[in-house]
């Protein structure tokens, strides 16, 4: 089965845990208006122009090629227990290639980086396959998701109360975004809709990359940010920690408020 990845990684620590090969695959199906990785968007291969020249992003690959580059690295990524993780774009919008690929992999810790935008069927089929989900929550109120992320968000609340039931361990990531997601409304949100979850292990509070835009033109798209991006974002531990949920914080742009007595 051919399936067509973005880039792939090697020896990255931010991504799981232990020293991992990061595989990126094309396509999403999310508009996210802050998004760091534009041109991971489109499902096709495609050509970024700048100032240096021209390279291709995306190459078609089959199933069994992926997972034979994959498996050759197997005895340096269980090494400190790495392991492989899968990104994107979206993933699960290569849900059948990439279950094809996983099916291959054998002994190998496998991380799913999703926004758990995909059919319950979809969704079920490729993480219960994987030992863990890194899984990204923006925005809980449907008007501001379909705004700001260009869909409903009710396939993804879904699907997180599905990796529950499924019993995969969860880390929900909330990328913090200036007056969007990093408002005190939304991130208790957030906590609300996670604090029951039996199998969550933490939410990590990701920083803002404002090095994106330059990313756009590149892609053939442009960059209109509808939010002041110079603005550092506001991470309200408090929320989560009053919660009894485990929190992280990254980023040097970050304003970290602590816990209330």
């Amino acid at each position: 089965m051919d399936g067509i990845v973005a880039d792939i990684r090697e020896f990255t620590l931010h991504d799981g845990p232990g020293i991992r090969t990061t595989v990126f695959l094309k396509g999403c199906p999310l508009r996210c208006v802050w998004c760091h990785n534009p041109e991971f968007i489109s499902p096709r291969t495609q050509v970024l122009r700048t100032a240096s020249g021209e390279r291709t992003v995306g190459r078609v690959c089959t199933d069994e090629q992926l997972a034979a580059l994959l498996s050759a690295q197997a005895e340096i990524l269980r090494w400190n227990d790495g392991g492989v993780t899968f990104s994107g774009g979206e993933p699960l919008l290569q849900a059948y290639f990439l279950e094809a690929v996983l099916d291959r992999l054998i002994g190998l810790h496998v991380v799913l980086d999703t926004c758990g935008y995909a059919s319950k069927a979809a969704f079920t089929r490729v993480a219960q396959r994987c030992q863990l989900l890194y899984f990204d929550l923006k925005l809980i109120d449907p008007a501001a998701h379909r705004r700001y992320a260009g869909a409903d968000n009710r396939p993804i609340l879904r699907n997180l109360k599905v990796a529950a039931v499924l019993g995969i361990p969860v880390v929900v990531r909330v990328p913090l975004v200036p007056g969007v997601t990093d408002t005190k409304s939304n991130l208790q949100a957030i906590a609300r809709t996670v604090q029951d979850l039996p199998t969550l292990v933490r939410v990590d509070l990701l920083p803002y990359n404002r090095a994106a835009g330059g990313k756009y033109g590149p892609a053939g798209l442009e960059f209109h940010p509808p939010f002041d991006e110079t603005k550092p974002v506001s991470a309200d531990t408090a929320i989560f920690d009053n919660a009894g949920i485990p929190v992280t914080v990254s980023g040097p742009t970050v304003i970290r408020k602590p816990p209330t007595k």
